[in-house]
């Protein structure tokens, strides 16, 4: 195939297709992400790394028209977008693209939400720009994965800006032209560190892939332009960022082959490679009952990717307990939690479960899948408990129902806006695709301290 023309193919694609073109399946799925990514950003929104970055950014807003999901506050679209995207990724409980691990919801959603609120865009063209957004997005993360994740990129952050700023594009009503140029002006934006994981900045990434790609799409509406080559050329995203480029992925099937359909959401609030740790733990602990005091080892063999990215063996607060299969295994077995909770400062440093953490030990395996585990826990008497998960739950295998989403939507936001109207802003959530305004919904969060 001609590798010259990825990005205006891109480009010509995400203008002109349209909303019945979207397989039904792919619009539920959509809905589906959409109600994921709002309760998770309401959710966040009392984070202390919300409160630090919202208390910064406020003396710089525009004009005040879009909402902070979850509080009082109202920024301008560009900030706006900025902190959404970090409230929906700051608890880790956010959706995942299980071939290249984006977390899709967060940068494009944040963006097209906040841009939407003064534009009086219907449900229907919202939700359209989502799957746009995110099928962008995770096609240019195949077409780099692993080899850009394995160089150190936060492939959320860098890709997430090709997908917000399409998003956002389709609203704008970007031409052919002004959507290549869009793209570009993502690309040379493009970042995100893995070594920020466990601080703050990493829910900074999809803030700022959002903040930066909904900018991109407006400065193409005025002319502003770019390489029209971003994505392809030899000194553009993929080959700078990436030891190895598949332009197919990118270009083949566009409108046949979804990635947006492929999308799973979290039932715990961590690094996904971990959830089959705790999945795991949790049956052990039902099976133990109160013998899990007993416990004398505990032993994970793992995919190597585990310890890659969570083999913290001392995490020090809530955010670096997110990224420790050490204390995940601990706390599922003691207290049988994965959600929030699970990892906040205060878990982490709980003596119990340190104690338990001590003797957590885990081994890499490359026969093993990412999404399974071998876990063998020894009691005090010498009893072993053996257990091997091989998908997780929350997987495509065993995704979570739409009955599971809505509980995690509601657990969340109860406790940042009262329990009366997380019910009804849940009811909005899922009824996104008749919105007459969609930015009703982002009104419906705003929430006292």
């Amino acid at each position: 195939m001609d590798d010259t023309e990825i990005t205006r193919r891109l480009a010509k694609w995400s203008v002109d297709v349209t909303h019945d073109a979207i397989p039904a399946e792919v619009r539920t799925e959509g809905v589906r992400t959409f109600v994921n990514w709002l309760g998770c950003a309401v959710g966040g929104a009392r984070h202390e790394t919300v409160d630090r970055a919202l208390e910064t950014v406020q003396m710089f807003s525009g004009p005040r028209r879009a909402q902070v999901l979850g509080r009082l506050e109202r920024l301008d679209e560009l900030h706006a977008a900025l902190i959404n995207g970090i409230s929906s990724h700051v608890l880790d409980y956010d959706d995942t693209h299980l071939k290249t691990i984006i977390h899709p919801a967060g940068p494009v959603a944040s963006a097209i939400l906040a841009v939407s609120e003064s534009r009086n865009i219907s449900g229907r063209d919202f939700l359209t720009a989502l799957v746009v957004g995110i099928e962008v997005e995770c096609r240019i993360g195949n077409s780099v994965y692993p080899d850009h994740y394995d160089r150190g990129w936060h492939i959320t952050g860098t890709t997430g800006v090709f997908g917000a700023a399409a998003a956002t594009g389709r609203l704008l009503g970007l031409d052919h032209q002004q959507m290549t140029w869009a793209l570009g002006i993502a690309a040379t934006q493009s970042s995100g560190l893995r070594e920020m994981f466990g601080t703050m900045c990493k829910s900074f990434h999809p803030g700022r892939a959002a903040q930066n790609g909904a900018m991109a799409a407006f400065l193409a509406k005025a002319g502003f332009d770019s390489s029209e080559r971003a994505i392809e050329a030899p000194r553009g995203f993929a080959n700078v960022l990436s030891t190895r480029q598949d332009y197919a992925e990118i270009t083949e099937g566009l409108g046949t082959r979804w990635e947006a359909a492929l999308n799973s959401y979290k039932p715990f609030a961590c690094g996904i490679v971990i959830h089959p740790t705790i999945d795991g733990c949790q049956q052990i602990r039902a099976q133990l009952g109160p013998k899990v005091e007993a416990i004398r080892s505990v032993e994970l063999s793992t995919h190597p990717l585990v310890l890659e990215l969570t083999g913290k063996t001392e995490p020090r607060t809530g955010l670096e307990g997110k990224f420790s299969v050490y204390h995940a295994a601990a706390i599922a077995l003691l207290r049988g939690d994965g959600t929030p909770s699970a990892f906040t400062d205060e878990a982490v440093r709980d003596p119990a479960v340190v104690a338990l953490r001590d003797r957590v030990k885990a081994t890499s395996n490359s026969a093993i899948d990412e999404d399974a585990v071998d876990i063998v826990v020894t009691l005090q008497d010498g009893e072993r408990i053996e257990l091997s998960v091989a998908h997780a739950i929350g997987s495509l295998e065993r995704p979570l129902s739409d009955a599971a989403i809505g509980e995690k939507f509601f657990q969340q936001s109860a406790q940042v806006i009262g329990e009366q109207p997380a019910r009804d802003l849940l009811a909005k959530a899922w009824d996104v695709e008749q919105a007459g305004d969609i930015g009703s919904i982002a009104l419906a969060t705003a929430a006292t301290p």
